[in-house]
């Protein structure tokens, strides 16, 4: 994403964020599909899920200022990782393998980390690309 393009009209943000939403989606399912897993493709899996509810969040609010998008994208993955502490998400997941996607299996501690650094290294990109294209 250029400066141009953090800075741009939402329906252009709106756009590309779909794009890179669409790219990191792709990426996320083969790190999941098709290396095997280890302790680093868990890690790669986490963050790119971080940084794919970070751009669904701008998807959605286009003008949200990144601190905002970056705050509800933690939000939810936090959400998302307590709430594997009901075993809910593991039961549905063995019936139908694409929650286990969404909402994952079982808590880790250590996903926490990573959906918290992976938003706000994609929040502190976002806030940068959007200053360094302002018109001075």
């Amino acid at each position: 994403m250029t400066g141009e393009i953090a800075s741009a009209p939402p329906r252009v943000r709106r756009v590309v964020a779909a794009l890179l939403l669409v790219a990191t989606i792709a990426a996320g399912l083969l790190v999941h599909g098709l290396l095997p897993d280890t302790p680093a493709t868990d890690i790669a899996g986490d963050a790119l899920y971080a940084v794919a509810a970070y751009l669904a969040v701008v998807l959605v609010a286009p003008r949200l200022p990144p601190p905002a998008a970056g705050a509800i994208a933690a939000s939810w993955c936090v959400a998302v990782e307590l709430f594997q502490l009901t075993g809910l998400p593991l039961s549905w997941g063995a019936q139908l393998s694409p929650v286990m996607l969404l909402l994952g299996t079982v808590f880790d501690a250590r996903d926490l980390l990573v959906y918290v650094a992976a938003i706000a290294l994609a929040t502190a990109v976002d806030a940068l690309l959007r200053i360094s294209s302002r018109p001075r």
